[in-house]
């Protein structure tokens, strides 16, 4: 068999910066700057900028930022945040902490994004916010979505985890809504080498009291406003972060390669290929292809040594942990259709023209049979 194609070549990444890295590590080190500090500030700022925000701050991971966001709103027990069931179930976690509900709303079958035609008829009295999703780094529909929030007078946060340097209409993604969330778990575009997020806003009262909630509730050491929690970024991983968001226009660049390589070479399989909607540029965080004998071709390309994924496999209101909001399959037909059929391959910048024909002659190979 030839050489394995890893799902995600994490080495790699790592070794195209490690110089960096280890004395961006070495420095916090020597400055025991452990729990936010210099190099997290200087992230934030950076990472601001890039964006085109006017405020970024730093958390431990995504999850905690998405937490904060709907607190910020003010959402609350006995509201409802419109979301979509087709994610990772950090969103819906989010929803969950601060005792709101979720309300689905299913997705779109080419974007697998929430379905802007259905979010309108989702919302009622109790709705405080909306929080889509970019799967994949495909940016979602955003003027339909900004346009129902504007008439029913909803916040719009958008869940920005798997698109970093995703572009709408050439804005950066994360820079549309009230508040967005990024992630920087380690396999994301922009990751660290350890859990990480942010919380990203124009809004300065947001900013402060964001600040403050991620550091036990309080502005002035043992001095606290209001019940908190301990969401700070390590120093260690604003330090890392700071290394690697220079790179990320690049590996994006990267990314996209490979996928416009991958759309060449597929197109005349059976799969189902990603597709970004008029005006909206990948982060590709993902590249995701769909087919009812999705089970038949992982084990394929597992047995002939390609690596691949599947995200996300049990849609979020099948989940047993929201057996409780009595959903039943067939309630968002789009989105258990795609959980039964998406199937991840190999997408990171170092992949190489090799690689990626062997991946396409694997595939071909499995419709061969």
């Amino acid at each position: 068999m030839a050489d394995k194609i890893p799902y995600l070549d994490l080495p790699a990444q790592i070794r195209s910066v490690r110089k960096e890295l280890d004395a961006a590590i070495a420095r916090n080190l020597d400055a025991c700057s452990f729990c936010l500090g210099p190099d997290v500030v200087q992230f934030e700022k950076d990472f601001a900028k890039f964006i085109g925000a006017q405020h970024c701050v730093a958390f431990n991971s995504g999850t905690s930022a998405l937490h904060i966001a709907l607190m910020l709103l003010n959402v609350g027990p006995g509201d409802e945040v419109v979301t979509t069931p087709f994610t990772f179930v950090a969103t819906s976690w989010a929803i969950s902490y601060v005792g709101a509900t979720p309300v689905y709303v299913d997705v779109d079958d080419v974007t697998m994004n929430l379905d802007p035609n259905l979010l309108e008829r989702a919302i009622t009295p109790k709705t405080k916010a909306v929080m889509p999703v970019h799967l994949y780094g495909q940016p979602f529909d955003l003027d339909p979505i900004l346009a129902i929030c504007k008439k029913h007078k909803l916040p719009l946060v958008e869940d920005t985890a798997q698109a970093h340097a995703a572009k709408f209409k050439g804005k950066i993604v994360g820079t549309f809504g009230d508040i967005s969330c990024f992630s920087f778990y380690p396999g994301k575009n922009l990751g660290a080498c350890g859990e990480g997020g942010a919380l990203v806003t124009n809004n300065a009262e947001f900013a402060k009291r964001a600040r403050s909630l991620r550091e036990h509730g309080s502005t002035v050491r043992y001095y606290h406003d209001e019940v908190g929690f301990n969401y700070r970024m390590e120093g260690i991983q604003g330090a890392v972060l700071g290394v690697k968001l220079p790179h990320l226009q690049k590996w994006t660049d990267e990314r996209r390669r490979v996928a416009h390589r991958y759309h060449e070479l597929l197109k005349d399989t059976p799969l189902q290929l990603p597709l970004e909607a008029a005006g909206c540029d990948s982060a590709y965080h993902l590249y995701v292809v769909r087919h009812p004998q999705r089970d038949k071709l992982k084990e394929h390309l597992d047995a002939n040594g390609v690596g691949c994924a599947l995200h996300y496999p049990v849609p979020l209101h099948l989940q047993k942990c929201y057996s409780n909001l009595g959903h039943k399959a067939g309630d968002f037909p789009v989105a258990e259709k795609a959980a039964r059929e998406c199937l991840s391959l190999p997408i990171y910048p170092e992949l190489t023209n090799a690689q990626i024909q062997r991946v396409v002659a694997v595939v071909k190979d499995f419709f061969r049979k």
